[in-house]
């Protein structure tokens, strides 16, 4: 009898392989980031931001969001791997095996999400190379990575399954720029939610974005251990629905 953990080994496996003979791919979801911390970093390097934390620069402030930011444009992007196994029927293949779709998914997206997460922990070492001031704990930096890890994990989830609908790379071109920038510039991924109009605070405190950011920040900026309730539970919620969506659209195309 086969076993699904095995299953989900091996599709990640098998996703990590193919990332990493594509190294154009890491290097733009690195470049892109990298990009955004220098300009935006280094041009407001003097806006006071009056937070009640050890690191008040608004470089500091917005290391934690760049690497919440990689996560989400490469999680945004998870689909579009999934649309060229539609392509080739590779996807058809591994349906048609005793593989439940739910062990597929997960071991596609677990790896995606794990390789969003060593990239966002190349941004935060080069953010500290350039000058930011983190104090994170042995506890809170873990932590904060694992809520990280869920967000990159739920997105991918959406992303895959906005793909199985879609099944063609343009219209999931059209997903990631209309879905990206929205959810980017309505959290605190750039600015703290008191600079925001009223409007965008009040919209941006149900982003799971800025959920996500903030719980980082806590880590990262005062090595406090994010452990709010109404944080976590949020996005596990989250995940888990779109981990379901994405799995109810997978048994379909099978």
């Amino acid at each position: 009898m086969i076993r699904q953990w095995e299953v989900a080994g091996q599709v990640a496996r098998r996703t990590w392989v193919k990332t990493l003979r594509r190294p154009v791919v890491l290097t733009f979801s690195l470049v892109q980031p990298l990009i955004w911390l220098g300009f935006f970093g280094f041009l407001f390097q003097r806006f006071p931001l009056g937070l009640n934390a050890p690191a008040t620069d608004y470089f500091s402030f917005l290391a934690p969001g760049v690497c919440a930011m990689t996560v989400l444009f490469g999680a945004s992007q998870s689909g579009v791997s999934l649309i060229r196994d539609i392509q080739t029927g590779f996807l058809e293949r591994m349906l048609a095996t005793p593989a439940s779709p739910g062990a597929i998914l997960a071991g596609k997206v677990a790896a995606d999400a794990l390789r969003l997460l060593a990239q966002a922990l190349v941004v935060l070492l080069l953010a500290l190379l350039l000058g930011a001031r983190l104090s994170p704990t042995l506890v809170s930096l873990p932590l904060g990575f694992v809520l990280l890890g869920l967000f990159g994990f739920g997105f991918s989830c959406l992303s895959c399954a906005i793909a199985l609908r879609a099944r063609n790379p343009e219209t999931m071109g059209t997903f990631v720029h209309l879905v990206n920038m929205p959810v980017l510039f309505t959290s605190t991924a750039l600015v703290p939610a008191r600079q925001m109009p009223g409007w965008l605070e009040a919209i941006s405190r149900f982003n799971p974005l800025t959920l996500t950011v903030e719980s980082l920040r806590e880590a990262l900026l005062a090595g406090q251990v994010p452990v709010r309730a109404d944080h976590w539970l949020p996005l596990v919620a989250g995940v888990a629905l779109l981990f379901l969506a994405a799995e109810r659209s997978l048994r379909k195309h099978a």
